[in-house]
């Protein structure tokens, strides 16, 4: 057995509602009882009012009866309360850390992102609030009906008790026909809408380069498994609940007719013969309903698997102590990196020191490593081995939503969000007017925001809306520089960029340097790299050079250069695959240097 620690954040919910269960418990108790109130009302009517011919009587017992079902229905009605309580407070208690799930398997899943997690709680939500649980409630009482049948007669509760096996069997043969065929066709739809998803984020690239027609029969492809399997699954199903209540409702007729002949017989009443066929039917009905419902309980027992799968995968993060606000010493120690989810390196052993209000510009071919040394300073990305430390404290060990205000991104793919520009500018957080407008002023884009329509204030989306490719990088920028963070990294930062933006990248950048700021930029760029502290060459994963970056390097009047100090002509000849000039400097040793 589980230890309740060793339990998901799902299995801790569901047994904060287990009080809740039991009520509904006891109200199923009681609601079944009540249920009773029929089958004595019609046996007392055959044989206690007509046989005494007594208005009184019949009147008495009908006020009865109708209070009866008056409390039933109540009950019903509370009964039903409960569920739907219980399913949004599951919904509240599990879709803020099932947020953050969901965001981290996407970190560690790059490029197949996936709301799947919420509509799995959803179905969850919707078992646990619909009438297809109180079936689950209702079937202990099973035993109860048979015995009150056996009371009546011992073949009323012989033919009930074969009824009930009849059709538990039917029960156990839809489960089994049915899971593998469910749970391909739930496995299926699931692709399907991922992909149907990945091509809707990509709609431009589609409608421009006359793709939608192949991709959509990849989609058609997947989508066809998925009714393929549910349409075989739905038969199966079907077929089964027809038969069920075929056999209810012919087993309901049945024991009538074993109550007439036992009438006849004279060892049972007329009434209790009417009494017993609606007995029978009230309990076989709870089996009837299961079966009828079996689709919608595998799918909440499947959204149930997964939605544990990815609890148990991504446990909450732990409470840790605060730390002090970190200073923009950055150090890798023999850093060793991979993408999440692959065994294979592509940073091998990186070793370097930056220290506060350092500028290193990262070079270096296709493949190099330089998106994963971006990923990797920023923390997004663990280390294989190593360490990655800012301020002396290693970045893994800091509370994400406490470090990332003193961090800067500038991705490649400038991501905006649904909301007004302050709000992005912001990071969607209290929006200080005064940060806003210094953000945007170092990133030159404030005089661009004040041109739109509701200046800071106008509404954009996820697409970046009104805003140009250059407008939605220099955004992109001022909410790096929001805040005015520790550490910056850049990446590509003037791929969008016209020359006016160009220079205001540059001139942001002189800004920086004066405040101490760290930054670290990925660019081939001759202006940025000339205004850089250092450039950091990157070959196939490994660092090739960490050198000064000095623009008289080409001189040939200067000095020889120490090893693995090679001047910055030569690293942009070497970054990009060129064979050097021989007046350059010497071979770089090929132990990469420690800085």
């Amino acid at each position: 057995m589980a230890k309740p620690s060793d339990k998901t954040d799902l299995q801790l919910a569901l047994a904060a509602s287990r009080q809740a269960f039991l009520f509904i418990l006891l109200f199923s108790l009681f609601i079944n009882l009540l249920m009773l109130a029929p089958s004595i009302y019609m046996l007392q009517v055959y044989d206690r009012v007509i046989t005494t011919r007594s208005p009184e009587t019949l009147l008495m017992l009908t006020l009865v009866v109708v209070f009866l079902f008056v409390v039933m229905g109540s009950l019903d009605l509370v009964r039903s309360r409960i569920l739907v309580r219980v399913g949004n407070r599951l919904d509240m208690q599990i879709s803020e850390r099932l947020y953050q799930a969901t965001f981290k398997r996407a970190l560690q899943v790059p490029g197949k992102p996936s709301a799947q997690p919420f509509n799995d709680l959803t179905t969850l939500r919707q078992f646990l609030s619909g009438n297809g649980l109180f079936a689950f409630f209702d079937a202990p009482w099973i035993p109860v009906y048979i015995a009150i049948l056996t009371l009546f007669h011992p073949w009323f509760g012989i033919f009930a008790t074969v009824a009930a096996c009849i059709l538990i069997v039917l029960a156990w043969i839809n489960e089994k026909s049915t899971q593998s065929l469910l749970s391909e066709a739930n496995r299926e739809h699931v692709q399907s809408q991922d992909l149907a998803q990945s091509n809707l984020r990509n709609a431009e690239v589609l409608q421009a380069m006359g793709m939608l027609p192949n991709l959509l029969a990849r989609w058609r492809g997947r989508h066809h498994d998925y009714l393929l399997h549910q349409s075989h699954a739905s038969d199966r199903a079907g077929a089964l609940s027809n038969l069920s209540k075929t056999l209810r409702v012919m087993f309901q007729s049945l024991i009538l007719g074993l109550g007439a002949f036992l009438v006849i017989e004279g060892s049972l009443t007329g009434g209790m013969m009417i009494a017993g066929s609606i007995l029978m039917g009230r309990a076989l009905a709870p089996i009837d309903q299961m079966i009828g419902g079996w689709k919608g309980f595998v799918a909440a027992r499947t959204a149930h698997a997964r939605l544990n799968a990815l609890l148990s995968a991504i446990p909450a993060e732990p409470q840790r102590m605060p730390l002090p606000p970190p200073v923009g010493r950055l150090a890798l120690e023999a850093v060793t990196a991979a993408p999440p989810g692959d065994s294979r390196p592509t940073l091998w052993e990186l070793n370097l020191l930056c220290n506060p209000g350092e500028h290193i510009a990262i070079v270096g071919p296709s493949a190099a490593g330089k998106s994963t040394l971006a990923r990797v300073i920023l923390g997004v990305w663990p280390v294989q081995s190593g360490c990655v430390r800012l301020g002396g404290t290693d970045i893994s060990q800091w509370p994400r939503e406490r470090l990332g205000p003193f961090i800067g991104y500038l991705p490649q793919d400038i991501e905006l969000f649904d909301g007004s520009i302050s709000e992005n500018i912001a990071r969607f957080g209290n929006v200080d007017p005064a940060r806003v407008i210094e953000a945007a002023q170092k990133a030159g884009v404030h005089d661009i925001i004040l041109r739109q329509a509701a200046g800071y204030d106008t509404q954009i989306s996820s697409s970046g809306g009104v805003l140009s490719g250059g407008q939605r990088q220099r955004l992109g920028l001022a909410r790096a520089l929001y805040d005015n963070p520790v550490l910056l990294v850049l990446d590509e930062p003037d791929a969008n960029l016209d020359a006016s933006g160009e220079r205001a990248l540059l001139h942001c950048l002189r800004q920086l340097k004066s405040q101490g700021t760290t930054v670290f930029i990925i660019s081939h760029a001759t202006a940025i790299l000339d205004h850089v502290d250092r450039v950091l060459v990157l070959q196939e994963g490994r660092m090739a050079a960490c050198a000064p970056a000095r623009q008289s390097a080409t001189k040939t009047a200067e000095p020889p250069l120490k090893t693995g100090d090679a001047p910055i002509h030569s690293i942009r000849m070497r970054a990009r695959g060129k064979p050097e000039e021989s007046r350059l400097a010497p071979p770089l040793s090929p132990e990469p240097p420690t800085s």
